[in-house]
């Protein structure tokens, strides 16, 4: 499973087996050099070579073979456009729902990433729903030692925005119940339609993961992420901090490195993406490719006009240096 919202798509040509009519096109260049060849021999063998000029009139090597040479890349070029060649083009998707879990344990005050590991977070965030296509549903969950629904998945990207500026830490950590409390708004949201797309593969729903601690309270993490694979939904997943983060609890210094091995296990198991952001403009380039993944997909768009347009430039490009090769020869 490629990540979030995997789609399988063609591209290159849409039939490709008729590219072998470049075959024919290579068979009657070589028959054209050929036939060249054959022409400067009987000229060498029949013609006094101080009167050749005369019966064939010779212009510069290169200047007589321009016009064929058009028309064959012409022929070229139509050939490849009768094979209905494709390019990907990224477009916006048209529905879905996405979850963004945020850890909002004691842990997310540290300050190794400035201002605070919370403020680079709800940062973060805010660009990250602003880059959601419109027809992505979007909830927002925060966990510490519980898991809190603060906004279900809506359109209203505005209010999930705002939702994200209300977070605050508190104590423990329970990225588990985060997944769950995730899956149920999921559950929630999708539409029948929706739902036989998640049965079919298709991953219409995602859950974007953001922690920076170990799980210490609630059902485990790893569990979580299996029934989230069980339900046909992708986790992408950022191990947020340094290894060097600390925290003061009771007047003791904490360490509070994130918990990378679990991260990763998670986005293994349900077929998501796993990232690792130690700074507020990494944590900034992981939520835009994460964004990218989630509400943009890829489709082939046929680019065949543009090719007859090339072929016809050539056609009457070859048909100009004819015509004044001809001319000039006269």
């Amino acid at each position: 499973m490629s990540g979030i919202f995997s789609l399988s798509m063609p591209s290159g040509f849409m039939h490709p087996g008729r590219l072998w009519l470049l075959v024919g096109l290579v068979a009657l260049a070589a028959g054209y050099v050929a036939v060249h060849q054959q022409r400067r021999r009987a000229l060498a063998r029949y013609t006094n070579p101080r009167l050749a000029h005369l019966v064939a009139p010779t212009r510069s090597g290169w200047q007589r073979h321009l016009a064929p040479v058009f028309s064959l890349a012409a022929l070229g070029v139509l050939f490849v456009g009768l094979a209905q060649p494709t390019r990907t083009e990224r477009i916006p998707r048209k529905e879905g729902v996405v979850v963004l879990a945020i850890d909002v344990s004691a842990s997310m005050t540290a300050t190794d990433i400035a201002p605070s590991r919370i403020e680079a977070a709800i940062t973060g965030a805010t660009k990250f729903v602003k880059g959601i296509p419109t027809g992505i549903h979007v909830g927002l969950v925060a966990f510490d030692g519980t898991s809190r629904l603060l906004v279900a998945p809506t359109l209203d990207h505005s209010a999930v925005i705002s939702a994200a500026q209300t977070l605050r830490p508190g104590p423990a950590t329970a990225a588990g119940e985060g997944i769950y409390t995730s899956l149920d708004a999921i559950r929630a949201t999708l539409s029948t339609d929706l739902k036989a797309a998640a049965k079919a593969g298709g991953h219409p729903a995602a859950i974007v993961l953001l922690s920076d601690g170990t799980t210490t309270v609630g059902r485990p993490t790893v569990q979580a992420a299996r029934d989230a694979a069980a339900a046909g939904v992708p986790i992408s997943t950022i191990a947020y901090g340094t290894p060097n983060g600390t925290v003061s609890v009771d007047g003791q210094v904490v360490d509070v490195p994130a918990d990378t091995a679990t991260m990763s296990e998670v986005a293994r198991i349900t077929g998501g993406k796993y990232f690792e952001a130690t700074s507020a403009g990494q944590l900034s380039s992981v939520y835009a490719n994460i964004q990218t993944t989630i509400g943009y997909t890829t489709q082939p768009r046929e680019v065949t006009r543009g090719l007859l347009g090339v072929a016809l430039i050539l056609l009457v490009g070859g048909s100009a240096v004819g015509v004044f090769s001809t001319a000039r020869a006269v």
